[in-house]
């Protein structure tokens, strides 16, 4: 005759690991190891992470339309550029100056690879890329780039310059203070 009340049916002793907290850390603790042997054997090459690069960087100046964009236009423009590919640059000069004033490098990390930008404004460099578990992802930004090289100041008394440019035909006549 079955008991009812306060009897306990034996579990069994994978039942009792699973649900106890240990064994739970110790499962949480496999997946992540699996998970970071997966990672170091799908790090992508050199070869790989250059060219899905160099294609990120062609549609970033392609999109470029000189209209300053925030951090989550930059985010979605980056998603974008995982799945798709530049059709061609209209302007060829721009991206010749791109690798004139511009260097690109790959590093190799334990669970990842990156490329970081180098430029007179980012000499220590500035990543632009991440490469994870076969996939590279484009964390490129149009104003992170140097296109030309050019005076910063007048003199060391002055203020940086800063070139702007004015469209719809406006004249907003002269101004002493920035030089017009």
């Amino acid at each position: 005759m079955p008991q009812t009340g306060n009897f306990r049916t034996q579990e069994s002793l994978g039942h009792e690991f699973r649900h106890s907290c240990l064994g739970k850390l110790i499962i949480l603790g496999g997946i992540i190891c699996a998970l970071l042997v997966v990672a170091h054997f799908t790090i992508p090459d050199e070869e790989t992470m250059m060219t899905e690069m160099t294609d990120n960087i062609r549609q970033c100046i392609e999109a470029n339309d000189s209209i300053k964009q925030d951090w989550l236009d930059d985010a979605i423009s980056n998603i974008g550029y995982i799945f798709t590919e530049a059709d061609s640059i209209p302007n060829q000069e721009i991206y010749e100056n791109f690798y004139e004033y511009n260097k690109v490098d790959y590093h190799r990390h334990a669970f990842y690879a990156t490329t970081l930008l180098h430029n007179n404004f980012n000499p220590d460099g500035i990543r632009i890329g991440i490469g994870i578990f076969g996939i590279v992802i484009p964390t490129v930004n149009f104003n992170d780039f140097l296109f030309k090289i050019g005076p910063m100041h007048k003199g060391y008394d002055q203020k940086p310059v800063r070139s702007t440019i004015i469209r719809g035909g406006y004249d907003f006549g002269s101004n002493p203070e920035l030089g017009l």
